[in-house]
């Protein structure tokens, strides 16, 4: 019997011409998030221009000091001791990125601690474009209950099999790219797409050789740090953020909600660009960093009152990556 032809399914959509012709999903583990700090792991599942897995990569990185959060990523400094340094891996991991953008999970963070890393071993990573999987679930209006990979994840049905081991982090967050990428095709969605500066000079402060894990900057196992109280901010308040401007060091920032990063984290990050880190919201408040603005959370209800600007964790990123220096 033959199909009458008004009746047939129409041919699915033809993929966006402007869509990138590769991805690098990407995600490194790390002794920190601060400026200094050192990647200490690091996988690339390579996918091609539909978000096909071609093949993936992973290596150990010494870090010439302390690991850092152990209780996180669970490497030690014995099993980094003898790992390649990453001036030593350098090359086969720009052959991994290099042509494709990078893919990840809070891609701001990511492009950064490899960034650093290239410049330190006086290289530079060939990485033009990024995106934020953060960003593109936000585009795509998943019904998430949080940002984190995990809930990501769980929406496709990925399973996890060892949170915050580079590898499998990597893994689970291809797997859940490639739908997330057909969806966005299928719905000619713009895909959130951000430049990749290179940093070209680096300065390196001192720091403890890896072995010191007791003596570098107080890490304990139940804790980041052993207090968490901050020197005050050096610079005066500006004002408020404006939509489309950058930061400005000393505006008075505050966060809401889950966030994809530790939030303690993720303050030494706007605390080590120069801003305020307020615990609490009032007039004065620059901009509220929340996954969830309709959370009805206080902060949230504030910001609504006073006006304050909102941004999401992600554009929050995007932002510390170029913050104004306070005049003078």
């Amino acid at each position: 019997m033959l199909e009458d032809p008004t009746t047939a399914a129409p041919p699915p959509p033809a993929w966006p011409a402007a869509y990138p012709q590769g991805y690098a999903v990407v995600d490194v583990e790390t002794t920190g998030l601060a400026r200094d700090d050192r990647i200490i792991s690091a996988a690339v599942y390579r996918l091609d221009a539909r978000g096909e897995v071609e093949d993936h990569w992973y290596t150990l990185v010494n870090p010439e000091r302390d690991p850092g959060p152990v209780w996180i990523h669970g490497l030690t400094s014995e099993m980094l001791q003898g790992a390649p340094l990453f001036r030593d891996i350098a090359e086969e991991f720009a052959a991994r990125l290099d042509g494709r953008v990078l893919v990840a999970h809070n891609a701001v963070f990511d492009w950064q601690m490899i960034a650093r890393e290239y410049a330190r071993a006086e290289r530079e990573a060939p990485v033009r474009q990024r995106l934020c999987t953060i960003a593109l679930s936000k585009e795509l209006g998943l019904p998430l209950p949080n940002h984190k990979l995990e809930s990501l994840a769980a929406h496709f049905g990925v399973v996890q099999k060892q949170a915050h081991h580079a590898l499998d982090d990597a893994r689970v967050l291809a797997e859940a790219f490639r739908p997330s990428l057909a969806a966005a095709a299928a719905g000619g969605v713009r895909l959130p797409l951000h430049e990749c500066r290179p940093l070209t000079e680096w300065s390196d402060r001192p720091a403890p050789r890896i072995g010191r894990q007791a003596a570098y900057g107080g890490y304990r196992g139940n804790g980041w740090r052993p207090s968490r109280k901050r020197p005050a901010c050096p610079y005066p308040n500006p004002g408020r953020y404006e939509e489309g401007k950058r930061l400005k060091q000393g505006m008075r920032v505050a966060f809401s909600g889950d966030t994809s990063i530790e939030r303690e984290l993720l303050e030494d990050r706007a605390t080590e660009a120069g801003l305020h880190v307020a615990t609490s919201l009032s007039r004065l408040t620059s901009l509220l960093v929340t996954n969830d603005p309709d959370s009805g959370t206080s902060k949230v209800v504030k910001a609504r009152q006073f006006g304050t600007p909102i941004v999401d964790e992600a554009a929050f990123g995007q932002l510390l990556g170029d913050v104004e220096p306070a005049d003078g």
